[in-house]
């Protein structure tokens, strides 16, 4: 197939080569043509002169040859132009380079920078190759062969269906979602899935269709997680923010330790909240709540500086090193105050708005707080 390419190849180049030098003779041709109804022209005068033709027909007679005799003469050189004496030979010797030489160095070059030697490899030698030594497009490849022949194969579908979504492929992973769906049976998994794919191919939106994918899976099994997390994001899409929350709520509240999604439930959480997601991860690193504030100041002065200074000066030493935390901020402040220290308590807002300044709303959400405990800034 490479040589038959390659001949191809210098065929056309060849071709290019000679159309120019084919259309000499043709050139000849027009330039006698020329000479004729020059010819013509002048025969129509004579007549017209000597009154065998009237005035009206020698017109028209002579318009028509001159309409011939300007389109012959584009195919001609111009009047006055002599062929050089020797074109008829370097159209020889350009002809003979063209048929000799274009061939020999295009094989020449090829035996410099290509492959000549490197066997072939068909494509059932390279589907019988070692798993590690594929390609991903070549399993791809072959499980596509593989379905193609045994298109009720539902397990092959299952494979094949997680590849297409990453690779983008939203609307064939659609297709081998809803084949593995009907050909092994329903399950809150495989609902799950063919939600998710219809959810790619919609560019995130939760369509009705995946959203009834999704109420299958839960009704399957109302602890699946991909199901419910969905089913918030539609209530979401849908315009019941409250409703979207409650679902995320509950799955954060229902999660097992160290889940792997919990952080991205809590990030939706925290969008449609207005809260950043750190806190609703929990309680945060040691420091006061505000029942400890509270409790605090019922005590005497040295009880007071026994139970809260401990945990005042481990929160404010976690805010020195991450000064992110708008709430844990509030709380330093909240705790000066009650504790009587307000000059503590000023100069944390002071570190906290600096602490704060490349991100506006932060500041803007402490100041809110701030002004509400009426501390003089």
């Amino acid at each position: 197939m490479i040589w038959l390419v390659l001949a191809l190849m210098t065929a056309v180049a060849i071709l290019t080569v000679l159309w120019p030098l084919g259309r000499a003779g043709s050139v000849v041709a027009a330039r006698g043509d020329v000479a004729v109804y020059r010819d013509q022209l002048a025969e129509i005068e004579r007549d017209r002169a000597a009154g065998r033709i009237a005035d009206p027909e020698a017109e028209a007679a002579r318009v028509e040859v001159s309409r011939r005799l300007l389109a012959a003469a584009d195919k001609s050189p111009a009047e006055g132009v002599e062929m050089p004496a020797g074109a008829a030979w370097r159209r020889r010797a350009t002809a003979v380079a063209a048929l000799i030489g274009l061939p020999l160095g295009t094989l020449g070059l090829y035996l410099v920078i290509g492959s000549p030697d490197m066997p072939g490899e068909p494509l059932v030698a390279r589907l019988q190759a070692p798993p590690e030594q594929r390609t991903l497009a070549t399993l791809i490849g072959q499980v596509e062969t593989h379905l193609a022949r045994n298109p009720e194969d539902g397990r092959g579908w299952e494979v094949l269906a997680p590849v297409y979504l990453r690779l983008g492929r939203f609307e064939e992973a659609v297709k081998a979602r809803r084949n593995a769906l009907r050909l092994l049976g329903a399950s809150a998994a495989r609902e799950a899935d063919l939600g998710e794919a219809l959810v790619a191919n919609a560019n995130g939106i939760v369509t009705a269709e995946a959203k009834s994918s999704f109420d299958r899976a839960v009704a399957l099994d109302a602890n699946d997680v991909r199901a419910r997390f969905f089913l918030g994001l539609a209530a979401e899409q849908d315009g019941r923010p409250g409703e979207a929350a409650s679902i995320w709520r509950k799955l954060i509240a229902e999660a097992p330790a160290g889940a792997a999604w919990i952080e991205f439930v809590r990030q939706s959480l925290a969008r449609i909240e207005g809260t950043p997601a750190r806190t609703l991860a929990g309680p945060a690193a040691p420091g006061p709540s505000e029942q400890d504030v509270a409790a605090a100041a019922d005590l005497t002065p040295e009880q007071r500086s026994d139970m809260a200074r401990g945990m005042v000066e481990r929160l404010a030493e976690r805010l020195k090193r991450d000064g992110s935390d708008v709430e844990g901020w509030m709380r330093l402040v909240r705790a000066y105050m009650v504790l009587g220290e307000r000059d503590k308590a000023r100069d944390a807002a002071t570190a906290a708005r600096h602490a704060l300044e490349s991100e506006p709303d932060k500041v803007r959400r402490f100041d809110e707080l701030v002004n509400a405990l009426a501390l003089a800034r």
